[in-house]
């Protein structure tokens, strides 16, 4: 039996690390209450034409690093069986090179306002400061039947603008430039979705006058395109 190359053994060393985050990510989504039993996918891109991704069927908070599928950015599978959502992820891939993992949950409060408010395009940002600086906007994406091909084609109108989406009466997506800033996108969008579901339960929801949006706006901008 032939030992493997330095390199060979470099490229599993670097595979397991990342699969170690991946696993890690899932269960802090799971902790904060984005994923329930087997929701949700996480995947990561590898190189220009692979990416590693969660499995299908499986709850993300309990797989294990032989669990986590491999497919190509053209939807070819090479090892394991990914989630049957992939094609939101690919679209994400196919149209952001900057895109480096993509994050998709179901974080409840921001699924509810889908729900309760069918007509919103995106949720309320000129409510607050922090939603505007953090991520710009928080666009509703059009319902799509789950594992079809209009989960990617609903995104594409948003997209590369736009890291952190709703997908209505489903759950949420983001990407990042790196694994910690899509998670770190989920979390955002439910806990700006938490405060705006208080504010509106507590006697309605106020907002900042177009002269505090403009500048926040302009500031988001001087900050860059990452999910802060």
């Amino acid at each position: 039996m032939t030992n493997p190359t330095p390199s060979q053994t470099q490229k599993t060393n670097t595979l397991n690390e990342l699969q170690g985050k991946i696993i890690t990510a899932a269960q802090r989504l799971y902790a904060r209450n984005l994923l329930a039993a087997g929701d949700g996918n996480i995947s990561f891109r590898i190189s220009d034409q692979e990416i590693l991704i969660t499995p299908a069927g499986k709850a993300k908070a309990f797989i294990e690093p032989e669990d986590i599928a491999v497919i190509t950015i053209d939807n070819k599978i090479i090892h394991g069986n990914p989630s049957s959502e992939r094609l939101m992820h690919l679209a994400v891939y196919q149209q952001c090179p900057q895109a480096q993992s993509v994050v998709h949950a179901h974080p409840p409060t921001a699924i509810a306002w889908s729900i309760a408010y069918p007509e919103l395009a995106e949720l309320p940002n000129a409510c607050m400061s922090e939603l505007i600086i953090s991520v710009g906007s928080i666009p509703i994406v059009p319902y799509a039947k789950p594992g079809t091909d209009a989960m990617g084609q609903n995104l594409l109108p948003y997209l590369p603008q736009h890291r952190a989406m709703i997908l209505a009466r489903h759950g949420a997506l983001t990407f990042g430039e790196s694994l910690e800033e899509a998670v770190n996108g989920m979390e955002r969008i439910e806990h700006s979705a938490e405060i705006l579901w208080r504010a509106q339960s507590l006697g309605g929801l106020t907002y900042l006058d177009d002269q505090d949006v403009a500048e926040l706006k302009a500031l988001r901008t001087k900050l860059g395109e990452k999910i802060l």
